[in-house]
């Protein structure tokens, strides 16, 4: 139940988030158009996700009860902690751009709009161009595809380690309890959103992602560093439980022998680990990875903060251009010849000719 509740937790929040967003940015009467393909691309990548995880869970399960042992834990390590990665990138942008959503309203809507009709430059570019255009036409169905991938494989490779040993008529009734209870609380997080006022929500709802991103980013590099540590010892370390031989003691900065979010599905600290990142056994890595990412996000925001008032960061503008932040344009002033050269009222006797000027 627990496995199947975090799992499906972090991604309701992620989708609800978007839903509300799209509701209350583009819902309007003039943008019925525009919010129904956003809406249609929010579904297809969770309809998509979840299709692809259905496919690979059945695939996974039958090996694990055909072989009588778990084939995927040596190489779990690895895609968890690149899929983790990779959501972290894209909600860190998506969030800086959400957050800007209330003050540019109206630019956004044409820009969504103009997103959704590039067919013609996206034939007419190169490769990198065109995976640009296609990101930006598709950017409601990636993160939800993502998002709803990486759980949805997560959970099957827990529940089957789980329940190996066990009858496959086991675990069906707390599977469904759980993926229940996680769309409940996605709902009522949704209705929050559409209840709220449209700063409010995007302030804290971007707070929030920013967190599960933070994570995220540092469940990343403590999967990575758990890997390399389950090749050292030749196993798997959760096995072994919360005690000595679960860690690297060289790389350990905190460890407890409890609230180990990867034992009998986590219970709360299962909860925490899927949406704070919680670790009860953290490394150099996943400790300063959370810290480096927080700093680089407070000099994104200040850099952004900087641009808008200031127009201009020189070498680092290229950094903020990549949350959706241009470079402040200053209109012209027309020079002091351009002014000569205008053509001046006949009837003006105070006219200085050209010549003379020059």
């Amino acid at each position: 139940f627990f496995i199947c509740f975090r799992e499906c937790l972090e991604t309701s929040i992620i989708v609800s988030v978007l839903l509300a967003f799209l509701k209350q940015s583009v819902g309007g009467e003039g943008d019925r158009e525009t919010y129904k393909r956003l809406l249609k691309q929010v579904w297809i990548g969770v309809g998509l996700g979840l299709a692809i995880c259905l496919c690979i869970g059945a695939g996974m399960i039958g090996a694990f009860y055909s072989l009588g042992k778990d084939v995927f834990s040596k190489t779990e390590d690895i895609w968890e902690g690149s899929f983790s990665l990779i959501a972290a990138i894209i909600i860190s942008i998506m969030g800086a751009a959400l957050l800007r959503v209330n003050k540019l309203q109206e630019k956004w809507r044409v820009k969504l709009m103009q997103a959704l009709d590039k067919k013609d430059a996206i034939a007419t570019s190169g490769i990198m161009s065109r995976f640009k255009l296609w990101s930006e036409k598709h950017v409601m169905f990636i993160l939800p595809f993502i998002t709803v991938l990486r759980e949805g494989l997560e959970a099957v490779v827990y529940i089957g380690g789980v329940s190996l040993g066990l009858p496959a008529s086991s675990f069906p009734l707390a599977v469904i309890c759980g993926l229940a209870a996680g769309c409940v609380v996605g709902y009522i997080i949704y209705r929050g959103g559409n209840t709220t006022s449209l700063q409010i929500f995007l302030i804290i709802s971007t707070g929030f992602l920013y967190l599960v991103a933070a994570g995220l980013f540092s469940k990343a590099v403590w999967a990575f560093e758990i890997h390399a540590w389950n090749n050292i010892i030749g196993g798997d370390a959760a096995e072994v439980g919360s005690g000595p031989g679960s860690y690297d003691i060289h790389k350990s900065v905190w460890h407890v022998n409890c609230c180990n979010a990867e034992l009998n599905g986590g219970g709360g600290w299962g909860i925490f680990n899927a949406i704070l990142g919680w670790q009860n056994s953290a490394t150099i890595g996943s400790v300063v990875s959370y810290n480096v990412y927080w700093l680089v996000v407070i000099i994104c925001f200040c850099s952004m903060t900087y641009m808008e008032r200031y127009g201009n960061l020189g070498v680092f503008t290229p950094l903020t251009t990549c949350f959706g932040l241009r470079k402040k344009t200053v209109p012209e002033k027309p020079s002091s010849i351009d002014n000569e050269l205008m053509p001046s009222n006949a009837d003006d006797k105070t006219a200085m000719p050209v010549v003379s000027s020059i």
